[in-house]
C-alpha cells in the first residue's frame, strides 16, 4: 500500500470518527449526547459560581423593589403574571419590581442629561414610561407564552389519546407526552412535568389540574381541564373524551382562523389610505394639476 492511500485511509476514518462521535452528541434522543450536556452543565455550574452572584443581586434589588408599596392582592397578581410568563421563584418578584423602579430612575436620569429640569413633563413622562415597560415586557411575555402552548396543545392531545388508548393510565400519559414533547413544545412538557409532579406529592388530579390553569391562563387549557375533571368525576372513558374534545379544538381552530382572516380586510384599510391612496392621487391627478397651474398661472398674475 502507498504512502498516499494510507494517509487518505486515516484521514476518512478520523473524519467519519469524528462525524459519528458530533452526530451521537447533537442528536436528541441519543444517551451519550445527554450524558455529556449533563455534564457539561454540571462543570459550567461550578466554573461560574452563580449562587454568590445571585445573592448579590437580591442583596441589590431587594431594597429598591420594596420602595413601591404594595398590597398583598397586587402582590400575588403579579406573582401570577410571573408565573404565566414561566417565572416560578418567589424572587422574580423582587426583580420585576426592582426592574420597574430601575428603569424609571433610568429614564429621568436621561431626560435630566440631555434637558435639565427646563422641561419638566417630558420628564415625568419618560419616567413613567420606563416605570411601566416591564409590565408591558411581562405581558408581552405572556402572551407568547400562552401561543405557544396554544399551538402545542393539539399535538400533547393526539399524543395522550394514542397513550391512554394504549393502556396507560391518564397520569402516566401525561408524563409520557411531557417527554416527548420536551424538544418540540418545551413549555407544555414542564407544565405537564409539573402537573406530575404534584400528583406525585399528593395532590389530588382535579387539585393539580386546576393548577395548571392558573400557571398557564389559556382558555384551551381550561377547556381541557374542564373534560378531565368532569370524565374522572363521572368515570366515563377518557379516550373518547379527549378525542371528542381534540376534534371540537380543531374546530375552534378552524373557526379563530377563518376570524382572523376575516379580519384581514378590515386591517388592510387604515394602511391602504394613509400609504397607498395618497401615491395614487398624486400620480393620476398630479399632472393634470401641474398643467392647471402653467396655464392659469400667467392668466392670473
Amino acid at each position: 500500500m502507498s504512502p498516499l492511500v494510507l494517509v487518505v485511509v486515516i484521514f476518512a476514518a478520523v473524519a467519519l470518527s469524528v462525524f459519528a462521535f458530533g452526530a451521537a452528541v447533537v442528536s436528541p434522543g441519543s444517551v451519550l449526547g445527554a450524558r455529556l450536556r449533563a455534564l457539561g452543565g454540571q462543570q459550567g455550574r461550578r466554573a461560574e459560581n452563580k449562587p454568590a452572584v445571585r445573592e448579590r443581586i437580591e442583596q441589590a434589588l431587594e431594597p429598591i423593589s420594596k420602595a413601591i408599596p404594595l398590597s398583598a392582592a397586587d402582590m400575588s397578581r403579579t406573582r401570577k403574571w410571573l408565573i404565566q410568563a414561566g417565572y416560578r421563584d418567589a424572587i422574580q418578584v423582587n426583580y420585576y419590581f426592582g426592574a420597574r423602579i430601575v428603569s424609571a430612575f433610568l429614564g429621568g436620569l436621561a431626560v435630566l442629561l440631555f434637558q435639565g429640569l427646563d422641561n419638566f413633563p417630558l420628564l415625568i413622562g419618560v419616567a413613567g414610561l420606563g416605570f411601566f415597560l416591564p409590565r408591558f415586557i411581562l405581558k408581552r411575555m405572556i402572551k407568547d407564552r400562552q401561543k405557544r402552548i396554544r399551538l402545542g396543545l393539539p399535538d400533547a392531545l393526539d399524543l395522550t389519546v394514542i397513550c391512554v388508548e394504549a393502556g396507560l393510565a391518564l397520569d402516566q400519559a401525561l408524563m409520557r407526552v411531557g417527554q416527548d414533547l420536551h424538544h418540540a413544545h418545551p413549555d407544555l412538557s414542564d407544565e405537564f412535568h409539573l402537573v406530575n409532579l404534584e400528583m406525585r406529592a399528593g395532590k389530588p388530579r382535579a387539585e393539580a389540574l386546576r393548577n395548571l390553569v392558573d400557571r398557564t391562563g389559556v382558555d384551551d387549557i381550561r377547556a381541557l381541564v374542564g373534560t378531565l375533571i368532569q370524565t374522572d368525576r363521572f368515570g366515563t372513558s377518557v379516550a373518547q373524551a379527549l378525542r371528542v374534545h381534540s376534534d371540537s379544538l380543531r374546530t375552534e381552530r378552524r373557526q379563530r382562523a377563518e376570524e382572523q382572516a376575516a379580519k384581514t380586510t378590515i386591517k388592510m384599510v387604515p394602511p391602504l389610505v394613509i400609504f397607498v391612496l395618497p401615491s395614487i392621487i398624486f400620480v393620476t391627478i398630479g399632472p393634470a394639476v401641474i398643467q392647471l397651474i402653467r396655464q392659469l398661472g400667467p392668466i392670473s398674475r
